[in-house]
């Protein structure tokens, strides 16, 4: 890397003494926590795999960056913060980042720019994107040490504003924006299933459907025995989706949403919680009641359960549908449907911290890649902080904490004839946990 020769800036002196700052310090790296991140990739081989679905049109003969070499350089500027392709023309120098990428810090060759990395994003058409749909579901099997007896799947749908003419876009007037409506599907624990790029619009029963029946498919032909539990907003509680839940043996927990009908099968419940939150105000009173109830839409009469609860903002009711046979509906409803509400985390994580909405391209195939993209380093982020000690607040610490903390290390990087060195700070505050971690991610010792 080319040291910088510019002149030293004036700072404020300390105990009369001047205080000099530059930008000479031999070859040193803000992001050395990335070999955290290259130890997990190594692993999961998520470049690799993202690679292997697409069609390189380019001369091998005259190819200087792989197409994996592209993938894994965009998965881990997004996972180090670096969500605008334009920071590669820095960051291709950076001895971190060449090292992530299996290169010598300073005799390997530089990374890609910028232009490379958008025209790996254009690249994959429809039936590329669709392999890679299948392989993340393949990924997130394999990520089991074995086939659970039962997963838990979320699904849910985030809107991502737009500010140019991309293709897809569409007027929400919810959001009073124009934007992307993508579908994503995490499973309890936090791993990313899926995610598809789509206009902002609410799903219809039709598309919710289609989308639920490919993604059981797929991970049916890996866990055949596997039972699964689909949880979702009332919006995803169409007559589509519940009869094809019962026509493909699946368990659900939907949002049900209000309606007369409804409200007159509790109006005697709503009343006496009414009236006994009169007696004893100050605290929330919850109460619960399940029934039988069939829309005139629906194929056959389901469970409901109706949460009624009395508190000092006022009375709210809501209401769940359910084919989950036995179990109270408190249970029912404060332990299994409740619990989707960690979904929105999740969400959170991959869009926030990650920069999913990131969707600028103007073809849509290329921010559906976008998307995968930032899937990937949401499951490197993952995998690492389920790395973490169990019963350390850094199991459930945001991937921007975890980041800050372990990732945005500062390190001196020397490369000489049989090895390459990383330097930390003696004063660097998490060298108890990144040892921690590197001790778990240390690839198995050669015979």
């Amino acid at each position: 890397m080319t040291q910088s020769t510019c002149s030293t800036p004036r700072l404020s002196p300390l105990n009369g003494k001047p205080v000099l700052l530059g930008f000479d310090g031999a070859d040193m790296s803000s992001d050395a926590g990335l070999t955290l991140l290259r130890e997990i990739e190594r692993r999961a081989g998520l470049a690799q795999r993202l690679a292997d679905c697409l069609h390189d049109p380019r001369d091998p003969a005259k190819v200087q960056h792989s197409l994996s070499d592209i993938i894994r350089f965009r998965i881990m500027m997004i996972g180090a913060g670096y969500e605008d392709g334009n920071d590669a023309a820095a960051l291709r120098y950076d001895p971190s980042f060449r090292i992530a990428l299996e290169r010598g810090p300073e005799t390997g060759p530089v990374l890609c720019s910028q232009p490379t990395i958008s025209r790996m994003e254009n690249l994959p058409d429809a039936r590329a994107l669709i392999r890679m749909g299948r392989e993340m579901i393949r990924f997130y099997c394999h990520s089991f040490a074995r086939p659970p007896s039962r997963i838990v799947l979320d699904i849910d749908d985030t809107f991502d504003a737009v500010h140019g003419h991309q293709k897809l876009r569409l007027f929400n007037a919810f959001y009073d924006e124009f934007g992307f409506q993508p579908i994503v599907v995490f499973d309890g624990e936090g791993r990313l299933v899926g995610t598809l790029l789509r206009p902002a619009r609410r799903p219809n029963g039709a598309e919710s459907a289609a989308h639920i029946r490919r993604l059981i498919r797929q991970i049916a032909r890996h866990w055949p025995e596997t039972e699964i539990l689909l949880r979702a907003d009332s919006h995803y509680c169409t007559p589509q989706v519940l009869d094809l839940c019962d026509g493909l043996g699946l368990r659900y927990v939907f949002g049900l949403s209000k309606n007369g009908r409804l409200a007159r099968n509790i109006s005697a419940l709503e009343a006496s919680t009414a009236a006994r939150y009169v007696r004893t105000p100050g605290q929330k009173l919850r109460r619960f009641k399940t029934f039988s109830y069939a829309a005139r839409s629906w194929s056959k009469p389901r469970r409901v359960i109706a949460r009624v609860e009395v508190g000092p903002m006022g009375q709210d009711t809501r209401y769940v549908v359910t084919n989950l046979e036995g179990g109270r509906g408190k249970y029912l409803y404060e332990k299994i449907y409740s619990a989707r509400g960690q979904a929105e985390n999740h969400i959170k994580a991959w869009k926030a911290h990650l920069a999913s909405d990131r969707t600028s391209c103007s073809k849509a195939n290329a921010n559906q890649m976008r998307l995968m993209l930032h899937g990937c380093a949401y499951w490197v982020w993952w995998k690492l902080r389920a790395a973490c000690p169990k019963r350390s607040p850094w199991r459930r610490a945001q991937f921007d904490t975890l980041r800050l903390h372990l990732v945005k290390l500062a390190a001196t990087i020397v490369e000489k004839k049989t090895r390459i060195i990383v330097t930390l700070p003696a004063s660097c505050p998490r060298k108890g946990l990144l040892l921690l971690l590197f001790d778990a991610l240390a690839p198995p010792k050669t015979a």
